[in-house]
């Protein structure tokens, strides 16, 4: 996989602002760039812990090690793919904590399955609503509902930094990946409008460097999502074609091994085109109308 140069602070505790520091876990891919970083937000006296990540002996020890004799008041996830929940029951049982954030994520049964990257354990203690706050000593985090990624996934706002921990709605180094039938292709550009009526100072995503410009970037990604509808519907104008078929055509030079995720964002992107009544399907097999 593509990446910085190494070596990655893996495990390391970086201190990016005075309220918030990170620490990445050791779970590179080529859909988590370098890895899922978790965020310890506050200080001592209490702490809320952002996205916990995998369940690996070395990120919950350098959980346990950032955290030494702090208090943590809330460990809080962004929504429940694997890369990001799973070691919040670890760490509340190690810390007593209890979990906070998004709600849980259950797909009907009445077709396919799409929850294989899902965590099935995730309970959390507390769901946040959009606008509700968890607050502890000097610091105050705000849920901001960003459905799109995934249909559970909230952003947090922390008031007293103007910082926004944005999971993976929006990232600095990729766009996020929308898959169906959870995933929406709709909600998710309503998400990014609703980030880009907002004033944040900093994003602080869960995979990749943090955003120092958040509305230009989230601009550029509507822009982005806007050529991609235009590319479809162009090479469907061309001819009748399968999402196998468009993909090659509109990801050139792209790793085939991201071909899978890359077809679950075009066919996002067709079911948006197809309930505004642009595109038809027969089969697998789309035209534009």
């Amino acid at each position: 996989m593509k990446g910085p140069p190494k070596p990655w602070p893996t495990g390391k505790v970086e201190q990016l602002e005075p309220l918030v520091r990170r620490v990445l876990a050791d779970n590179p891919s080529p859909y988590t760039y370098t890895g899922t970083q978790t965020y310890l937000v506050g200080n001592g006296d209490s702490l809320a812990v952002i996205d916990p990540g995998p369940v690996t002996t070395e990120h919950l020890a350098a959980l346990e090690n950032a955290i030494g004799d702090g208090h943590v008041a809330a460990i809080m996830c962004t929504h429940t793919h694997r890369d990001h929940s799973p070691a919040a029951r670890p760490l509340s049982a190690l810390t007593g904590a209890p979990v906070v954030g998004c709600a849980p994520l259950v797909l009907d049964d009445s077709g396919p399955r799409a929850d294989a990257p899902f965590d099935e354990t995730y309970a959390p203690d507390r769901v946040l609503e959009d606008g509700e706050a968890m607050t502890g000593a000097g610091w105050t985090l705000t849920a901001v509902h960003t459905p799109g990624h995934t249909s559970n996934h909230l952003c947090f706002a922390l008031e007293e930094s103007g910082a926004l921990f944005t999971g993976d709605h929006v990232m600095g180094w990729s766009t996020s990946v929308v898959a169906p039938p959870d995933g929406d292709m709709a909600a998710y550009m309503r998400s990014l409008e609703k980030l880009y009526a907002r004033e944040d100072r900093v994003y602080y995503p869960a995979h990749g460097p943090q955003v120092d410009k958040p509305r230009q970037l989230v601009r550029g990604m509507v822009g982005h999502r806007r050529q991609r509808e235009r590319q479809i519907l162009r090479l469907l104008d061309e001819e009748a074609r399968t999402i196998r078929a468009l993909v090659p055509l509109m990801y050139r030079g792209l790793d085939k091994r991201l071909y899978p995720a890359a077809g679950m964002s075009v066919k996002a992107h067709l079911i948006d085109l197809e309930n505004r009544g642009e595109v038809a399907r027969d089969g697998e097999v789309w035209r534009t109308n």
